[in-house]
């Protein structure tokens, strides 16, 4: 740039456009400072600011240098140095680096610049962004005040707006409900903060209250109520939701509507779903189809899961996890090994996780595949998968492996040399496997740890009870129920949960009343209570009384909601979701299923 003349100094700032246009004409101005107008350089400075730091082909480091070399002039010749420390701020806060906009900001303040309602907008947006201890909502929230940019006769909308943001971002819902009473005027801006509030305090029904009040409510307010209903295991709430909204929906909505259709194990209206996302080109989106799969995989559904996911053009690591979890659930060890070697064997950059290794190793523990658990879990340590940290999980995997194959003493010695604190979980693992081989006085060494690490769950006294009585060792079997009882050990409350549709009466199916009269037992991993005393289903203070000849069973707690699957002489159960009515309980069917065992049994 040879010769160039104030005027085109100028206009060619307003018109820079590329990191090396930035260079060439800083350099430019640098060289003609002191000979051009001064008014004339401040605005070619300004101008050269507002594209380093707001742009997204700026410079943030180059806009920092700027202000930093040019200060002492800028600040003898411009009459508003705000302007130029609110442009970097500005830039900092939409930046990956919103903390530094606060450290401008200070710097602003050493420097003797007053901030104005920009600045505050600016800053505040940085502190939403940033969660550092350095400055928090309420030091910027007294400054503004001071500097006149809150108040009732403030007329500053977005400083409000930015305020309540910063409050909501921190989840301070009392901070963020006072200032939204305190603002003079409230928009969309105003109830979306509010909404992001309460949300990010968990406060659901209080969110959908500012939700249902809110005058204008987009994409975003639909996707955040939605969301957070499915995020909360409300997956019920974010369907309806979904249903009502008026608005064309976004990738993120959809991942969220598929998530809870995957919570609720409804398939067809997940069926609906994948149709919608297909005709309206979301298709492209890993992370949608991720959600696809994985409900498919939930619902029963694994060859439309593997068909999605040899449909993917680009798979992540969740991806494969997905597919390969899915596989390993549902005890297919063939598919979920093949799957695996195929991750390792892939071209792409996707290597397994700890989540892919647990996977493989639950179905082997499952399968009682020990050899091949072992030599996993081996090349695990060695790292030939990776840096991929063992975790308790992995190792409770091995423990279960070795316990289902008879092998105690070397799960016994891998909990007690594994580099990482054992857990009650690991414990409760083992003696679970001494309960299936009958070894008592390993059982005693692994309940002697459960005292200790969780003496107020029930379950383990009973199982060592049991192991006692089996053994004919009644006297220790009594001592340990006194013990259970010393310290007020409970077993821990089982639950179950399950979709309806396709109504019909409970009380007046006789089909079903006779499928009752067959049940032969009750899940004993539940902790609840049913009386079996006639022919009909009554409920009092919360819980459900059947009512099937003359005789009692226990272990089955049920509230709220009543979740049930009924079997027959054909062991074809029935999954059945009963809520109470003003005319009785009625249930709904939901799908069917084939089962080794009939009964009445809960599922977790």
């Amino acid at each position: 740039m040879p010769s160039i003349s104030p005027a085109d100094l100028l206009a060619f700032s307003g018109r820079c456009s590329t990191k090396r246009d930035l260079r060439l004409l800083h350099a430019a101005l640098l060289r003609r400072l002191h000979t051009i107008p001064t008014a004339d350089a401040v605005a070619a400075l300004a101008k050269l600011l507002r594209f380093a730091a707001v742009s997204p082909a700026g410079d943030l480091r180059h806009a920092s240098v700027l202000l930093s070399l040019h200060l002492p002039f800028i600040s003898a010749a411009a009459s508003h140095l705000a302007f130029f420390y609110n442009t970097l701020i500005r830039g900092f806060a939409a930046s990956s680096s919103p903390g530094d906009g606060i450290e401008r900001f200070t710097a602003m303040r050493r420097a003797g610049a007053t901030p104005d309602a920009f600045t505050f907008t600016f800053v505040l947006k940085a502190c939403s962004r940033c969660h550092s201890p350095g400055r928090l909502p309420s030091d910027l929230h007294a400054m503004a005040f001071k500097h006149g940019c809150l108040g009732a006769g403030s007329g500053h909308a977005h400083v409000h707006n930015a305020l309540l943001h910063a409050y909501a971002s921190r989840a301070a819902v009392d901070d963020a409900c006072r200032v939204f009473d305190e603002m003079p005027v409230r928009d969309v801006v105003s109830f979306s903060g509010l909404l992001t509030a309460h949300l990010k305090g968990n406060h659901l029904d209080s969110a959908r209250v500012v939700f249902d009040q809110m005058p204008h409510r987009d994409v975003v307010s639909w996707t955040a109520m939605i969301s957070a209903y499915a995020r909360a295991q409300r997956p019920q709430e974010a369907l309806t939701l979904f249903d009502a909204m008026p608005v064309q929906p976004d990738e993120v909505t959809m991942v969220s509507v598929v998530s809870a259709c995957t919570a609720l194990g409804d398939l067809a209206t997940g069926e609906r779903l994948r149709l919608y996302v297909d005709s309206n080109g979301f298709g492209w989106m890993v992370s949608l189809r991720n959600a696809l799969m994985d409900m498919y995989a939930k619902c029963g559904c694994l060859p439309e899961a593997r068909a999605l996911f040899d449909g993917m053009a680009m798979r992540s690591l969740a991806s494969w996890n997905t597919l390969i979890s899915a596989y390993a659930s549902h005890g297919d060890v063939d598919s979920t090994v093949a799957l695996f070697h195929q991750m390792l064997s892939d071209d792409s950059s996707v290597k397994p996780d700890g989540v892919t290794l647990l996977a493989v190793l639950t179905v082997y523990a499952h399968k009682g595949y020990v050899e091949e658990g072992r030599t996993v879990f081996n090349a695990m340590q060695r790292g030939k998968y990776g840096k991929v940290e063992l975790t308790i999980e992995h190792y409770g995997c091995i423990v279960d492996l070795l316990g289902r194959a008879g092998q105690l003493e070397e799960a016994y010695k891998m909990i007690e040399e594994m580099p990482i604190p054992s857990n009650d979980v690991v414990w409760g693992v083992l003696l679970g496997a001494c309960r299936m081989h009958g070894n008592v006085d390993m059982a005693e060494k692994a309940a002697q740890k459960l005292r200790s690490l969780n003496p107020q769950e029930g379950g383990y006294y009973i199982l060592l009870i049991d192991m006692y009585t089996a053994a004919g060792r009644a006297a220790d079997a009594m001592e340990v129920r006194r013990t259970m009882n010393e310290t007020r050990s409970k077993k821990t409350t089982g639950w179950s949960s399950w979709t309806a549709s396709l109504p019909f009466s409970l009380g007046y199916s006789e089909r079903i009343r006779q499928q009752l009269l067959e049940v032969i037992s009750i899940g004993t991993s539940s902790s609840a209570t049913v009386i079996v005393e006639g022919d009909d289903f009554i409920a009092e203070n919360g819980t459900l009384h059947l009512h099937v000849g003359k005789q009692f069973l226990k272990n089955c707690y049920i509230e709220g909601s009543y979740d049930f699957i009924f079997g027959d002489s054909t062991a074809l159960l029935e999954h059945c979701h009963i809520n109470c009515k003003s005319a009785g309980y009625i249930a709904t069917h939901a799908q069917k299923s084939y089962s080794e065992s009939t009964g009445f049994v809960f599922f977790k």
